[in-house]
């Protein structure tokens, strides 16, 4: 195989010592920031299962200036469309061609003023379409939810709902609070998006009644 004909590596996967995989800094967070954003990077993965072309991944390095390592930043959750699903060591939106369009962070008392004083006009200004963040402990935004969609190179805030739920244009999706998590709702059909869990209990149910009809099937012999 010549090198005309080599494959060139997926965006991301290749090790670059000028875009380090890590920042360097210990992660240290409670049990309410980390399962808030495991929850809903679970189900976002999960609703987007069936798209090719939507990746989704959390506390991944975000490249947004090729040649600046500098210029980076780590969203406890990122959507991107138009992309692989491949896994990879840092989203650099130069090999991947498309900045993400939907960014989370889940907001704490130690980084609520950095999530809205300088991660929101920098995401704004980068292009990405819409900005949401979620206090899981309610201790530190008011509300604790909230959304900012892109209008013209600046974020205007999104209007909740009645339930202080917010809806997404990217993605087709309307968040509600539910205890310390999200709870995500496909727009389209009105379906909630179950978590792992409950998809595990439905299986498991469904598992146990088709068990009790072959049971009763080969009673009645």
């Amino acid at each position: 195989m010549t090198p005309q004909t080599q494959r060139r590596p997926l965006p991301g996967t290749q090790i670059d010592p000028l875009y380090p995989d890590s920042d360097g800094r210990p992660l240290g967070e409670t049990d309410f920031h980390s399962s808030a954003m495991i929850w809903l990077r679970e189900a976002l993965q999960d609703h987007f299962a069936g798209r090719p072309d939507v990746y989704v991944a959390s506390n991944l390095l975000l490249y947004y200036a090729r040649g600046n390592p500098a210029g980076r930043r780590d969203p406890d959750v990122l959507v991107a469309k138009g992309v692989g699903k491949h896994r990879r060591r840092s989203f650099r939106v130069w090999e991947e061609n498309v900045m993400p369009q939907v960014l989370f962070e889940i907001s704490s008392p130690s980084t609520w003023q950095e999530d809205l004083e300088v991660k929101r006009p920098l995401y704004a200004s980068l292009g990405v379409a819409e900005y949401f963040l979620f206090d899981p402990e309610g201790v530190c935004l008011d509300p604790r939810l909230q959304g900012f969609r892109l209008d013209q190179g600046a974020y205007a805030a999104m209007t909740p709902g009645a339930d202080g739920s917010l809806e997404s244009a990217e993605l087709g999706l309307r968040f509600t609070i539910e205890d310390a998590m999200l709870r995500l709702t496909d727009v389209r059909t009105g379906a909630l998006v179950p978590t792992r869990s409950e998809r595990a209990d439905e299986l498991a149910a469904e598992v146990a009644r088709l068990q009790a009809l072959l049971r009763g099937h080969n009673g009645q012999e």
